[in-house]
């Protein structure tokens, strides 16, 4: 079964940062970026119950760059909310949902 999906301006404005930060260090590479972030949406997607990490929100990391997607799943409207694309090398208690 598949979901809708929905990302919210917090994860636009990480997206994007993050994007201009890989554009930044080599050409073309905020663009892999942006295409790994696109695969792990298509994969939540289509099966989005991960494990739960915290307070409800679900994570799942993108391949070979060091960010997780922190979502909720709405089941009764059978949506999933993106609240934020998190580096997983920073610090949790400051940076992850609350």
């Amino acid at each position: 079964m598949q979901f809708r999906f929905k990302i919210e301006q917090r994860a636009l404005n990480e997206l994007q940062n993050q994007i201009d930060y890989y554009n930044e260090l080599q050409k073309g590479l905020g663009k892999k970026y942006k295409e790994a972030v696109s695969q792990a949406i298509k994969s939540i997607k289509t099966k989005p119950f991960y494990q739960v990490r915290y307070d409800n929100v679900r994570c799942f990391p993108i391949k070979h760059f060091p960010f997780m997607l922190h979502f909720t799943i709405d089941e009764t409207e059978k949506t999933i909310f993106l609240h934020s694309i998190i580096n997983t090398s920073q610090n949790p208690e400051t940076n992850w949902l609350k």
